[in-house]
């Protein structure tokens, strides 16, 4: 970790606008490869993607992957590695899409493709689908989740669960962390994250639900799992979203990895840590699609 950090905290708060989609992308494309998953390019509902496929997998059952990047970076082809070891722990083929990226395309652009995902997954005769994401994409899929469980435009398929890691779910940039871990932090600072979160909602309300799920209605969602680094500004994006969840009487869990930073999971083959939460993801996911299929 030492040495990781002495690598990226000189470039700290430096990657802003589109200028940062290149490096970016070089970042999430070091992720180790996962054995014996292979990929493919799609489209789901006219929206481009991956999928990630292991070498055993389940007929029926997908997982739907939305790609960390503050709404501004990202691919699903640089994040293809990442996707892949959660598809192989949960033995489930991931697809994740190309949504379209801000500031040419603000909210609620992302969010529609996301939807237009899951509807395709399911005119495609797929009835149990998982969500995961990760940073921007674990608040898109937090936003996903309350739509599909609540609206009658997706068949009647609700998702059998959740798993996001360092989800942004408040875009008014509200959460205490953002101050006690602006030191810790060796990514991000405020003053770029202002910048990021301008470009992506254009002149929505930082608190629109579905841009910042963390204000939206909660009650009745599937059981949602968070996973976080405790040296990371986005922490009480991550503890405030699972209060107000459990509130709400979801099942709703919290793990707080001690001395990790944002996209910790990034680092399998190196920290534990990595490997232990990915464990820990595909057993709920394993556990929620097996339940699901009873």
């Amino acid at each position: 970790m030492s040495a990781m950090r002495a690598i990226v905290e000189p470039n700290k708060g430096r990657m802003q606008g589109t200028a940062a989609r290149a490096p970016f992308d070089g970042i999430m494309s070091r992720v180790k490869a996962p054995s014996g998953v292979t990929y493919r390019e799609d489209a789901l509902g006219g929206v481009s993607g991956w999928w990630c496929r292991p070498a055993s997998v389940q007929p029926g059952k997908a997982i739907l992957h939305l790609h960390g990047g503050w709404f501004n970076w990202g691919t699903a082809q640089a994040f293809r590695h990442l996707v892949g070891h959660i598809a192989a722990e949960a033995q489930v083929e991931a697809f994740i899409p190309d949504y379209r990226l801000a500031p040419e395309c603000p909210f609620p652009a992302a969010i529609e493709d996301a939807q237009a995902c899951y509807r395709e997954l399911v005119n495609r005769g797929t009835r149990l689908v998982a969500l995961t994401g990760d940073s921007a994409g674990g608040g898109l899929a937090l936003a996903l989740l309350s739509i599909a469980t609540t609206s009658a435009s997706f068949g009647g398929v609700i998702p059998v669960g959740a798993v996001v890691l360092s989800p942004v779910t408040d875009l008014t940039l509200g959460g205490q962390s953002w101050e006690s871990r602006a030191a810790a932090d060796p990514y991000f600072t405020k003053t770029q994250a202002t910048g990021l979160v301008k470009a992506y909602l254009g002149g929505t309300a930082s608190n629109d639900p579905i841009a910042s799920p963390l204000f939206g209605n909660l009650v009745g969602l599937p059981s949602v799992r968070v996973h976080v680094g405790d040296d990371e500004v986005l922490l009480d994006d991550s503890r405030r979203y699972v209060e107000r969840a459990t509130a709400a009487g979801v099942d709703a869990k919290l793990d707080v990895w001690e001395g990790m930073p944002h996209g910790f999971l990034g680092g399998i083959g190196n920290f534990s840590a990595s490997a232990e939460a990915l464990e820990a993801i595909g057993a709920f996911l394993v556990e929620k699609f097996t339940n699901a299929s009873a």
